[in-house]
C-alpha cells in the first residue's frame, strides 16, 4: 500500500519530516507544502536523508506556488520535483492513504 506523505512544518522547527523519512517507503512520495518546503532546501537539516531516499526511489514534491512565495526557487535539491496544486490532487487519487505530518 502506498502512501502520500504531506509536511507542512518547516524542519527548523519541528521533526515531521525526520520522523516521516525514518518510516517512508519507495512506493511512497512525500509532498512539502506550506512552510514544509524549507525541507526541500539543500541547506535543510534532512536533506541528505531525503537525497538517500530519493535515490532509493522514493519521489518528493514540493508545491511550487509555496516554494515561490518564500523565495526559495534557486536554493532547492535538484530532484525535488515541483507540483501545482491541481497535481497535488492527482496524487491523492494515485496513492491508497494519505498521512498528514503536524
Amino acid at each position: 500500500m502506498s502512501t502520500l506523505h504531506t509536511i507542512n512544518k518547516s524542519p527548523y522547527s519541528n521533526s515531521s519530516l525526520a520522523s516521516c523519512i525514518k518510516i517512508c517507503s519507495k512506493s511512497d512520495a512525500i509532498l512539502l507544502l506550506e512552510d514544509g518546503v524549507f525541507g526541500a532546501l539543500i541547506s535543510a537539516p534532512e536533506s541528505e536523508q531525503l537525497q538517500q531516499l530519493i535515490h532509493d526511489g522514493t519521489r518528493v514534491f514540493a508545491i511550487s506556488a509555496d516554494v515561490k512565495a518564500r523565495g526559495l526557487t534557486d536554493k532547492l535539491l535538484s530532484s525535488i520535483e515541483l507540483i501545482d496544486y491541481n497535481s497535488f490532487v492527482q496524487l491523492t487519487i494515485e496513492h491508497r492513504c494519505v498521512q498528514s505530518w503536524y
